[in-house]
């Protein structure tokens, strides 16, 4: 891993966005670790989480032209990402973000910000099943613009149906679309095993990778 990549799961224990346990997820599985962004509720805490994002966008080399985040997380997500990216990194990029229900009056539609275009970056919190990310795909294909990468603070690699992870599933599906992550759930278990106050938990993050995992 990379310095920043343990800066940010290190970061994620401070904030309780990363927490270890018990937890049942929406698929129903028992999962020994829990990743809750909206933890992550200052100021402080939020600016740091686009420099996170911005960084792990830009070592990725993916090229994008405009950012888009998903309503309801994407949004503070998607906002923390472009103001990153202007002031650390010198790339002015347009944004948007979509509303859960379409407004009638004033600007009225759908979206709050840029029009969708170009090759656009989804900006979630993570990849599991990839619902969510699908439902987005499908929102950018409609206007007319061109998936082009998902940056995700962590990608789960949980199997979907198949042999393969969500994220194997969407590049697959979406030619020339890239998923982008902070951080991966093989990247955890190295975490787990490198930090001491986290070692009692190695071996259920280990069961849970072989029970549900692509890798």
């Amino acid at each position: 891993m990379k310095d920043f990549q343990y800066d940010f799961l290190r970061f994620c224990v401070e904030q309780d966005i990363l927490q270890f346990g018990r937890f049942t997820l929406k698929s129903g599985r028992q999962s020994p670790f829990f990743f809750n962004i909206g933890r992550c509720c200052t100021s402080h805490a939020l600016a740091r989480l686009g420099q996170f994002l911005a960084q792990a966008l830009v070592e990725s080399g993916v090229h994008c032209d405009m950012l888009f985040g998903p309503a309801y997380k994407g949004i503070p997500l998607v906002t923390a990402t472009a103001i990153a990216l202007s002031r650390d990194h010198d790339r002015d990029l347009p944004w948007c973000f979509n509303r859960k229900e379409i407004k009638s009056h004033g600007e009225k539609g759908e979206l709050v910000g840029s029009p969708l275009a170009g090759g656009v970056a989804i900006v979630d919190d993570v990849i599991t099943a990839g619902t969510a990310l699908r439902e987005s795909v499908a929102r950018i294909g409609q206007a007319g613009a061109l998936p082009r990468c998902a940056l995700v603070c962590m990608d789960r690699q949980e199997r979907g149906q198949g042999q393969q992870s969500a994220t194997q599933q969407i590049e697959s599906d979406n030619e020339g679309m890239t998923v982008v992550s902070i951080v991966t759930l093989s990247q955890l278990l190295t975490f787990t095993e490198e930090s001491p106050e986290l070692q009692q938990h190695r071996s259920a993050v280990e069961a849970y990778i072989k029970n549900y995992s692509s890798q």
